[in-house]
């Protein structure tokens, strides 16, 4: 399934590919930085970096920011809000809240793959007070009330 979706490059984005699907199955296209010079991050510093994009989402839909597995892995880097959200509403620029969570500065440059954005169907809810919830196994349990070992609920 695919929607056309309108895309507004900035000034700033301008030269820099669009995002893409890096394979047939991608579930998320590639976002760029659109730096005009190399922006370093040092050990626990974040910053928004731009992507030169804004875009027009049909409503109903979302867009979600989230990390690139290779720069979390490798260098620490990851996005700080993740996923951040773009609303179908939004119109102003993309940006990517990234944190560098590694040992070493890490140099953002210009056309660097940066992050992830899916987009997807969103489902808005109507809230539906009660007195009781159904009861379930699991009830009220949470924060590893499931246990850690497969099949050992609990333990």
């Amino acid at each position: 399934m695919s929607i056309a979706l309108p895309v507004r490059i900035l000034p700033h984005g301008e030269g820099l590919a669009l995002p893409a699907y890096q394979t047939a199955d991608s579930a998320g296209l590639d976002l760029v930085a659109a730096v005009e010079a190399e922006m370093v991050l040092q050990p626990g510093e974040r910053a928004l970096v731009p992507t030169g994009l804004a875009i027009a989402l049909p409503s109903g839909y979302e867009a979600q920011i989230r990390p690139r597995s290779g720069l979390a892995f490798k260098h620490g880097l990851t996005v700080l809000n993740s996923p951040g959200t773009v609303d179908a509403d939004y119109r102003g620029e993309v940006k990517v809240l990234m944190i560098n969570l590694g040992q070493e500065p890490f140099a953002v440059k210009r056309g660097e793959r940066i992050a992830q954005m899916v987009v997807a169907p969103v489902t808005q809810i109507a809230w539906q007070p009660v007195a009781d919830l159904d009861e379930t196994a699991r009830g009220a349990g949470g924060f590893g009330s499931t246990g850690t070992a497969t099949g050992t609920a609990g333990t």
